[in-house]
């Protein structure tokens, strides 16, 4: 197969940007957290394209902002990591808010971290919220300030312009084997998979800070005889009043996410799924080191 091409490509950009959808939509499969929320995909998710001769390995990053917490500073470091992985660096920007001074930042980064032989492209995401003279200008205006190679007018949402991006993407990557079995979609082990999809249903559910304060995690996988899966997670959160809030009223929130991620999960592996959930209260897991690698994240690049 001497005419396959391979390669990984990072999707990088604020918070909320689209990097996730697209990345679902890429693939064809839900392989990263979607919510209205930001700052929700926390590890460096592989998802894997065919198109043509070419396999595309999306590296799909956490959004790049200002960092706060050691959390926050693992997954700026894993974002930028991913980058600098990647054979192409894809800089998905909201098309209706334009150049922010986020996006001013990220292309300050682009030019100190990204070496002369990788390709950047750019990517206006959501382009049905804005009218096309405007786009026009904020393509202007995005190119003088970087020498992107190639820009792109998508909605991920609605999967406009995703194909010709992802054309132009198999056609320029380096020639070599592929590196994943054609029918594997994401490289992250299917126990993180699975917690994940739990993590999208409560940050779902709940509001505000709270989302960002729990984590969860994957603790037994066990296949039946009968072909189906039981799965226990553990949900942590940092403080008893949380873990109230994650139970609900008689419940009703934990029952109401574990019926949601069980279906999703059930979907996902096209079979039969026992899932049981656990809230526990543990105060400092922003500050252990076993949770960070739960989540693909490396604790030492939280330190500040």
């Amino acid at each position: 197969m001497a005419d396959t091409k391979a390669g990984f490509i990072a999707l990088i950009g604020e918070p909320n940007a689209g990097k996730s959808t697209l990345l679902n939509r890429m693939v064809g499969a839900k392989v990263s957290i979607v919510t209205h929320k930001v700052q929700t995909t926390r590890a460096r998710i592989r998802g894997v394209a065919m198109e043509g001769q070419s396999q595309l390995v999306f590296v799909d990053t956490p959004g790049l902002f200002r960092p706060r917490r050691r959390l926050d500073r693992a997954m700026v470091a894993a974002a930028w990591g991913g980058a600098a992985d990647a054979e192409i660096v894809v800089l998905l920007v909201e098309a209706h808010r334009g150049l922010t001074e986020g996006v001013e930042a990220i292309i300050e980064a682009l030019e100190e971290r990204i070496s002369p032989n990788q390709k950047v492209a750019l990517a206006l995401n959501k382009i049905d919220r804005v009218k096309s003279e405007v786009l026009l200008g904020l393509t202007e205006k995005l190119n003088a300030r970087y020498p992107f190679v190639e820009t792109f007018m998508i909605s991920a949402e609605k999967g406009h312009g995703v194909d010709t991006l992802r054309g132009w993407l198999a056609e320029n990557l380096p020639d070599g084997p592929w590196l994943y079995p054609e029918d594997q979609i994401a490289d992250l082990p299917m126990r993180m998979i699975a917690a994940e999809m739990t993590r999208e249903k409560l940050t779902l559910r709940l509001h505000q800070e709270l989302p960002y304060q729990l984590t969860v995690e994957t603790t037994n996988w066990e296949e039946r005889k009968d072909g189906s899966a039981r799965i226990d997670q553990l949900i942590y959160v940092i403080r008893d009043g949380h873990k109230g809030i994650v139970l609900g009223n008689k419940g009703e929130t934990i029952k109401g996410v574990s019926q949601s991620a069980r279906q999703e999960l059930e979907e996902f592996l096209g079979r039969r799924v026992h899932l049981f959930l656990q809230v526990k209260v543990r105060p400092n897991w922003l500050e252990e080191s076993e949770r960070y690698s739960e989540m693909g994240l490396d604790f030492k690049d939280g330190n500040s």
